[in-house]
């Protein structure tokens, strides 16, 4: 996909290339902080913090906000979809006893649905060629969750709230796509941090005991998913859905699984088994297939 203006698809690897590997950094930050706070308490935290940073970016750099009620509740709808409902759904699911295997092949779906809403609701009709590259990705993502997979354990609970996470990332991005397209990060993103820890905040208050380990390796995590995730991947993220079809930008979350792999492998010693390295060259091959003009 090559650069051009007035709004056209386009797709620059360096952007995408430094998004997916931003964007897969949040499961090794998870990782890192989940076993000293819950999981909705540690959102919660992660929302406050992303709202007040670029709340004080936005008055800072005079950046423009909502000019009407429509615009404001806009851009709210799509930060709880795609910040609320996503994360929040992926790190319950994982809390409640779903193997990180199992949500990573739910949430994988993402790229797929993507396309079929797309083409129904903005005419973004794939090639075949395309479909062909989601297909394939689909298959590179099973392959490199496979050996979770096969030890996985599942409850109902677990598998719907990553059902759950799914829609609302797809919903989230086709959201953006179609009403936040001309939102400002800066202004934008403040506001919907702020809404989702709003909403985040009681309900973790009702189902949570909100206790909370200070460690040394929570702080880093938690700094790490503020600042890397939240304003780093989520403003690639917003970029590449302005000036990208949604279709070309999903295809992009199939590489999110290898690359985490690969990151928890190099971190924790993780072992990578066969099927996941021929799954990485087929999810790769896949996108290339979803993004190739």
């Amino acid at each position: 996909m090559t650069a051009v203006s007035h709004g056209k698809p386009f797709y620059f690897p360096g952007i995408g290339a430094l998004f997916v590997l931003l964007w897969s950094t949040g499961f090794i930050g998870a990782k890192l902080g989940l076993p000293y706070a819950e999981p909705l308490t540690f959102l919660a935290l992660r929302m406050a913090l992303v709202s007040v940073l670029l709340a004080a970016t936005a008055v800072f750099t005079a950046a423009p906000w909502p000019k009407d009620g429509r615009e404001l509740t806009h851009i709210v709808v799509a930060g709880l979809l795609v910040h609320g409902g996503y994360l929040s759904g992926v790190f319950s699911a994982i809390h409640q006893g779903l193997s990180a295997g199992i949500a990573a092949l739910i949430v994988g779906l993402q790229p797929l649905l993507t396309a079929l809403a797309a083409a129904i609701l903005f005419g973004e009709k794939p090639s075949r060629r395309q479909w062909l590259g989601l297909v394939l990705g689909l298959v590179g993502v099973a392959l490199v969750v496979s050996n979770a997979v096969g030890r996985a354990a599942m409850t109902v609970t677990g598998l719907a709230l990553a059902v759950f996470a799914l829609v609302s990332i797809t919903a989230g991005t086709l959201y953006q796509k179609r009403f936040g397209a001309r939102t400002d990060f800066r202004s934008g993103g403040a506001l919907q941090y702020a809404a989702t820890g709003l909403v985040l905040l009681p309900i973790a208050a009702l189902t949570e005991t909100m206790s909370v380990a200070w460690t040394g390796e929570f702080i880093f995590a938690l700094l790490w998913l503020v600042l890397v995730l939240s304003v780093g991947a989520v403003s690639l993220l917003y970029l590449l859905i302005k000036r990208g079809k949604a279709t070309e930008v999903a295809s992009l979350f199939y590489l999110t699984p290898p690359t985490t792999a690969v990151m928890a492998f190099a971190l924790f010693g993780e072992t990578l088994q066969t099927t996941a390295l021929v799954g990485m060259a087929v999810a790769v091959v896949g996108v290339a297939l979803v993004l190739r003009k």
